[in-house]
């Protein structure tokens, strides 16, 4: 991803896994998470970036955390046509100022069916798209509540976990019920400076949290607590991103019931100019109120050193934390690593980072026109640069943890076969990440991945990994479709930690790329981010998905034309007048075993 040289991929081996059967074998049932907006505004549905959790203590209760755009404005005309984007930007930022971009859903049947509560907050969705300025105001909506009322808005990249409650001396336990973090970007209602509580930047980590989720508690607004930052003391030149979120669920743990947060600092000292990249964990003990935050990698972005950015946050059964990054290389593709570091004691100290993994960030190619991001499936696709972040889970035995085997499992996006071979590896660890099998094609034949997740049963006796996958090479032209699908596969762990005999437990129906956008008609965005989650009786899986979104033929035209031109060229088409009603409509679907 980080272009300095150009770098030629080799075709580094990796074991293929053995399938049971090209198709549905095991059987999932497939639900669509969010919910259709208003008929007739554009764009219904801009839903992406789904994480996942499940509550050790009660299993059949699942939790998504998205981006989307519900509570933004209808797609501005004037915005649109002379900007390509559906909003103006404030502050450098393109979304309405201070409208939440972070929505919650909750499943209490194992992912069957899910609900997305109603809030009150700042809303931007009755504005009028034939109208500017947009000055949103307080009414219902559908993103995570409180933060208006704190002067902030959250900015997706949402991260969710479960874990105790602690009682009123501080202690945890599942008796005391559970509770429900979710984490997300966040900044100020004016996209400037926050400037309180240590917060001298403008975008920062923020978690919040809601104990005891039931279908009558989630749609109480009060059961909600404040947003917290997770980072006391945020630099002026701080810009936090892609945060994940971990409580340690275990009881048999030393530190049961703390949450760590890991994500990414992205300094920039001169304006742009120069950047550089903080690998970062927050550690709460008193169950997310107050947090410490500290650096646990070097902070590097060089052609030597690369760059740490993405990472995944997991807790063993004796208390280990194991936290892993992405160490991306400049080049095209860059060949980076993935860098773990572990705590003994809690999150205080860190051991010293360790590259236990090699990758190819598949980054093969980048768009010509701004913001130059890799892509995998056309010129003016969705950007893949988390392709090869690391996804990781552990059989940690929750919630007692009496009968964890500790086996780590980590999946990931990978390009080392070459342009239009890309896949998901896997590879397991059943010694605490001292040392890693050879890493193991677990995508379908033919699938090119974009994003991948993994899930481990808590005591260790089936895996399952979801991904998103194109369906045909990269396209050079905007004419041509670009089919994307998700795919839910598992197998049964032998007494090695081995899977065998990998099964496809839901294979989807595929949507056409083009038919998203990210915030307007620039560009295709499906988000960063899949998700999946593991109990000892079922697996669910969550992904972007695009099967009931068109295309805008007038969006592809145009796209090409500024292709063609080497710039963006206007007037842009206005999807009210110029698409199908469904253009931008991306959707969250699950699929679950249970």
């Amino acid at each position: 991803m980080l272009r300095f040289a150009l770098m030629v991929c080799c075709a580094a081996a990796a074991i293929a896994a053995a399938w049971v059967s090209p198709a549905v074998a095991d059987g999932a049932v497939e639900s669509l998470v969010t919910a259709a907006g208003p008929s007739g505004s554009n764009p219904r549905n801009a839903n992406d970036e789904p994480a996942m959790a499940v509550d050790a203590s009660r299993p059949n209760v699942l939790a998504i955390g998205a981006h989307e755009l519900m509570d933004q404005q209808p797609c501005s005309r004037a915005a649109s046509t002379t900007r390509g984007t559906c909003t103006f930007p404030v502050n450098g930022l393109l979304t309405n100022a201070g409208v939440g971009i972070t929505g919650v859903y909750l499943s209490f049947d194992s992912g069957h069916i899910w609900s997305q509560p109603t809030y009150q907050g700042l809303t931007a969705a009755d504005c009028d798209p034939t109208v500017e300025p947009c000055v949103p105001k307080v009414g219902p909506i559908r993103t995570v509540p409180n933060y208006y009322e704190h002067g902030l808005r959250t900015l997706g990249d949402p991260a969710v976990a479960f874990g105790p409650i602690p009682d009123q001396n501080g202690s945890f336990s599942w008796a005391n019920g559970s509770r429900l973090y979710l984490g997300t970007i966040a900044n100020n209602l004016t996209n400037t400076s926050i400037g309180e509580e240590g917060q001298n930047n403008a975008t920062t980590i923020t978690a919040s949290f809601i104990d005891n989720v039931t279908p009558e508690r989630i749609e109480n607004q009060a059961n909600w607590s404040r947003p917290y930052f997770v980072d006391p003391h945020a630099a002026t030149a701080a810009f936090m991103h892609k945060p994940a979120i971990w409580a340690d669920n275990a009881a048999s743990s030393p530190h049961f019931g703390n949450v760590y947060v890991c994500y990414s600092d992205q300094h920039s000292q001169s304006r742009g100019a120069a950047t550089t990249l903080f690998a970062n964990v927050a550690t709460s003990t008193d169950g997310g109120v107050n947090w410490k935050a500290r650096a646990v990698a070097p902070p590097v972005f060089n052609a030597e050193q690369g760059a740490r950015f993405g990472c995944t946050v997991r807790t063993d059964s004796h208390g280990v934390v194991y936290v892993f990054f992405t160490r991306y290389a400049f080049g095209a593709p860059g060949l980076g690593t993935h860098t773990m570091v572990k705590s003994l004691d809690g999150g205080q100290t860190w051991t010293p980072p360790r590259e236990i993994l090699d990758m190819n960030d598949a980054c093969y190619v980048t768009d010509p026109l701004s913001p130059f991001s890799c892509v995998m499936d056309g010129f003016l696709g969705t950007r893949i640069d988390v392709t090869p972040t690391p996804s990781v889970d552990i059989a940690n035995g929750a919630p007692t943890g009496e009968d964890a085997t500790n086996e780590l499992v980590n999946v990931w996006g990978d390009g080392r076969f070459g342009f239009n071979h890309e896949v998901t590896l896997l590879s397991y660890s059943t010694d605490g990440g001292d040392t890693w099998s050879d890493p193991e094609t677990v995508s379908l034949p033919g699938d090119r991945s974009l994003f991948s997740a993994s899930a481990i049963a808590p005591d260790g006796n089936r895996l399952y990994v979801v991904y998103m996958g194109l369906t045909e090479p990269f396209q050079s032209t905007t004419a041509n479709p670009r089919p994307v699908h998700g795919v839910f596969v598992s197998a049964p762990v032998g007494a090695d930690g081995a899977p065998t005999a990998w099964s496809t437990v839901y294979e989807g129906p595929a949507g056409d790329a083009r038919g998203s956008g990210f915030l307007g008609v620039g560009r295709e965005f499906l988000g960063d981010y899949v998700y999946a989650i593991a109990t000892r009786t079922y697996g669910a899986g969550t992904w972007t998905d695009l099967r009931r979104s068109a295309h805008c033929p007038a969006v592809d035209e145009w796209r090409q034309r500024s292709l063609d031109a080497g710039l963006r060229v206007f007037p842009a088409p206005w999807p009210f007048a110029d698409c199908p009603d469904n253009f931008g409509n991306t959707d969250i679907f699950s699929a679950s075993t249970g």
